[in-house]
């Protein structure tokens, strides 16, 4: 009875014994089977829900539970029931059912994990068409009986490599098992870097790392899989892979220095993602690190993408890397008659309105230096938010500063100049003795 039959012999078998007995035992069976499977995906959804925590494993939006939850349980039941029913009885709808329904729930599992894996974009959209296609073509053909004579016809055209014969058909089998390996190992990295995040909040550098080592270990092993699946040998990945070393180590030599730079600083965590740096001519803070650059997104927004490998061999001022404190000096000059007390409160006055200075350590006004034109002073505190505009911020207190000398009185110098005109009469010279250059 589980011989496939074309689907015309199928349809006739339903209507001839719609009204039979056991007919209608299977479609209660089938119908009880529907509920409960109804039933445990509703107690799933609702506890999810309570709980607010999705199935890592699946991560279902909330207009996917009938979709995917549903079928992927009804499925097994209906392969039990038929198995057992059977030995009493014909099993035409269950028969009936079981291609159709597991078409169905191979789409949205394929679709799923595109959706999951993939950004949307109108390629995904057109991979997804081409999915749904492929699988109701096939299961069209499977039912009508034609899949055979096609898989025969594909596999008659090929061509021979060496001692090995690649056909179209054991071709279109490995790039789809491929296909499907790979996005099978991105959704599971997904689920990976998902459970370290759980896991690791505090440690985003060795998560980071551990969730890229994951995803390039599964890629691997995906391919590993596939490949024999198309015929192609492994033992010749030996081959392969001492070419490669052969390119690394001559042409691809940077690239692969960038890749192992981007493991050493997820690894050492010397930079981490949103730490302010300074990198040559670059401030910013760390908004993500790559396997092969690092991104600095500066203050006015733009965004700079640095080689990993400059990074390691080069000269890193990280300003947050043992605490997000930083120093501001901010020099102001007093004229020489200024009461040095009274432009000490002012300025002390003028950071507490329009800055926000730490307490520890206390700001301080430091006399400097003694200048050409004036009393040279800076005003010294400190703040923990690095990442804020300091150049707002010094705009903001030099207001506040000119606000209240203006208010006290004291002047702020400009350069002067004395010049002494001497007596002609006193320092004439005698034309006598004036020679010629």
């Amino acid at each position: 009875m589980n011989k496939t039959q074309p689907i015309e012999n199928l349809l006739l078998n339903l209507v001839d014994n719609l009204g039979n007995p056991p007919m209608l035992i299977e479609l209660a069976v089938l119908a009880a089977l529907v509920a409960v499977s109804w039933l445990l995906t509703s107690a799933w959804r609702k506890r999810a829900e309570r709980t607010r925590v999705e199935n890592q494993l699946i991560h279902l939006a909330p207009t996917e539970w009938g979709r995917l939850v549903l079928p992927g349980l009804l499925l097994p039941m209906i392969l039990v029931g038929r198995a057992v029913l059977e030995n009493w009885q014909a099993v035409h709808l269950f028969n009936l059912s079981l291609p159709l329904l597991g078409s169905f729930f191979a789409i949205q599992a394929v679709l799923h994990g595109l959706r999951r894996v993939f950004q949307p974009s109108h390629a995904l959209l057109s991979l997804q068409h081409a999915v749904s296609w492929l699988v109701w073509g096939g299961l069209v053909l499977h039912i009508t009986g034609y899949l055979r004579a096609v898989i025969a016809a594909l596999d008659s055209i090929g061509l021979h490599l060496g001692k090995q014969y690649l056909s179209l058909y054991t071709a279109l089998v490995g790039l789809l098992s491929l296909g499907a390996l790979l996005t099978l190992a991105l959704w599971l990295s997904k689920i990976v870097e998902g459970r370290l995040n759980v896991a690791m909040p505090g440690n985003a550098n060795l998560r980071l790392a551990m969730a890229k080592m994951a995803q390039g270990l599964l890629i691997l092993l995906a391919i590993l899989v596939a490949l024999p699946l198309v015929g192609i040998d492994i033992t010749v990945l030996s081959v392969f892979g001492g070419a490669l070393g052969v390119g690394l180590g001559l042409g691809l030599q940077k690239i692969a220095a960038n890749y192992v730079s981007g493991f050493t600083l997820l690894l050492d965590q010397s930079i981490r993602i949103g730490d302010m740096v300074t990198v040559g001519p670059y401030f910013g803070e760390i908004t993500r690190i790559a396997t092969r650059y690092t991104v600095i997104r500066s203050l006015d927004g733009t965004e700079t993408i640095i080689p990993n490998d400059t990074l390691i061999t080069s000269a890193v001022v990280n300003h947050t890397l043992a605490n997000r404190d930083n120093r501001i000096a901010l020099p102001v000059q007093v004229a020489y008659g200024t009461e040095l007390a009274v432009a000490k409160r002012a300025l002390l006055e003028a950071l507490a309105k329009a800055g926000s200075p730490l307490a520890e350590p206390p700001p301080q006004v430091q006399l400097a230096s003694f200048g050409d034109n004036g009393i040279n002073l800076d005003l010294v505190f400190w703040i923990d938010h690095p990442e804020a505009s300091q150049r707002k911020l010094r705009s903001d207190i030099n207001w506040a500063i000119w606000e209240g000398f203006q208010r006290e009185g004291i002047e702020i110098p400009f350069p002067q100049r004395v010049v002494h005109l001497a007596d002609a009469a006193n320092n004439r010279t005698d034309p006598s003795q004036t020679r010629p250059a």
